[in-house]
């Protein structure tokens, strides 16, 4: 699900820099939070 989120927020702000069209700093915050998280999740798995 997190591989999800992570891909609908990347085109979205894809589309928002080819289209000159942006939801302001709030995608580009959602963004890096969830690159982050799925980092971490990435990093948690490999722990195990």
């Amino acid at each position: 699900m997190l591989e999800t989120i992570v891909a609908v927020l990347v085109i979205l702000w894809l589309l928002g820099m080819v289209s000159s069209y942006s939801l302001g700093g709030a995608l580009h915050l959602l963004l890096v939070v969830a690159l982050v998280l799925f980092v971490l999740r990435i990093v948690q798995r490999r722990r195990l």
